[in-house]
């Protein structure tokens, strides 16, 4: 693949995380549920918020794998973070497609978040591949946790968003430990908690705009 061509997917992958169309190469989990069965319109209303959330980690984890992909200075480091940007781009479509059947939208900030982040992730491939894959083992725990709560609070009837939210999570946790075995470094704990307030804000905001 030539550079113009690099060029062109990943130009193509930003704009699909930004203004909508992401192709999932998986199937959406919980297909077989149907898509607002037993849900009332307070019930929709809150699922929405859920997965407007998740749908926007997952334009931040876009615009992150796609930075750090830039500058990681190892091969398979690269290709790992391909692969598991590959899989975020399945949760992205997932997202889309649940928030279209509750009747809602994606994010109006989504160019906003992705800007941010892809920042963010550059600044973490710069530091070296260490701290950009202790960068990654964190997002991801701290994603995974948020799944987690997601699972208590949506509500029980929506099937097809839990299911959607479970394999989210494990993807996750996967992506974490492979970030981890790859050499990640952990994150001092200062980071950690800027990642978190960071987080905190953004999941307050996309819950609603």
């Amino acid at each position: 693949m030539t550079l113009i061509d690099r060029f062109i997917v990943e130009f193509d992958t930003a704009l699909r995380s930004v203004v909508g169309g992401a192709n999932a190469q998986r199937p959406t989990p919980g297909s077989e549920s149907g898509a607002n069965a037993a849900l009332d319109s307070e019930q929709r209303k809150h699922a929405a918020g859920l997965m407007r959330i998740n749908h926007v980690g997952e334009v931040c984890a876009q615009a992150l794998y796609q930075s750090q992909k830039l500058v990681a200075r190892n091969g398979d480091i690269k290709e790992m973070l391909n692969h598991s940007g590959q899989e975020e781009m399945d949760h992205l479509a997932w997202c889309e497609t649940r928030l279209k059947e509750l009747g809602s939208h994606t994010s109006y900030l989504n160019p906003f978040w992705y800007a941010g982040s892809f920042a963010i992730g550059l600044a973490a491939g710069l530091a070296g591949d260490k701290w950009s894959l202790g960068f990654v083992a964190e997002t991801e725990k701290q994603v995974e946790r948020h799944l987690e709560s997601h699972l208590k609070n949506l509500p029980e009837e929506d099937h097809r968003s839990r299911a959607i939210v479970d394999q989210m999570r494990m993807d996750e946790i996967e992506h974490g430990q492979e970030a981890t075995h790859a050499g990640g470094e952990t994150l001092p704990q200062p980071i950690q908690k800027i990642m978190q307030a960071m987080s905190k804000v953004m999941t307050t905001t996309a819950y609603k705009i």
